[in-house]
């Protein structure tokens, strides 16, 4: 769409930034998507090395057995971090992922009870893959490239 037709640009105090805005909105909602997942993939190497490294950890939690949850989260959160950051089955995985940062959430706020501040990275982190679950890949994602998308 042209920025000169684009309605939503008369509503801009400075107009003439709106093409900049229209050639920066994929971009940026790409490069969001790429940095969350090799964010998260980054995070989840150090578990994926030792899957059940977070037995104890996750049973502490109440998610028995560790032994079946502890290589889940190390998956979710490795492999789960490369297909959101290539946009491929973006939805699945950035529901994943959002499901374990609300575990998360929970733990830090409740269990531990720090309340909002001990659980505040976790809660971006939460409303970032929320976005991708909502909003699936974009045009530059392996999905969108495919054609198919959850």
């Amino acid at each position: 769409m042209l920025a000169t037709t684009d309605p939503r640009r008369s509503r801009l105090i400075v107009p003439a930034l709106g093409r900049l805005y229209s050639a920066l909105h994929d971009i940026g909602e790409t490069l969001l998507r790429a940095v969350a997942g090799v964010f998260l993939a980054i995070h989840g190497s150090q578990k994926i090395v030792d899957p059940f490294g977070a037995t104890e950890m996750v049973e502490g939690l109440g998610f028995y057995p560790g032994v079946f949850w502890s290589p889940l989260l190390a998956f979710t959160e490795f492999f789960g971090g490369i297909l959101i950051a290539i946009g491929l089955f973006t939805r699945p995985a950035a529901l994943a992922g959002l499901i374990v940062l609300l575990v998360t959430v929970w733990f830090h706020w409740v269990t531990m009870g720090q309340g909002f501040s001990g659980a505040e990275k976790s809660l971006l982190w939460a409303a970032i893959l929320a976005f991708f679950v909502i909003r699936g890949g974009n045009r530059q994602s392996v999905d969108a490239r495919i054609g198919k998308a959850f």
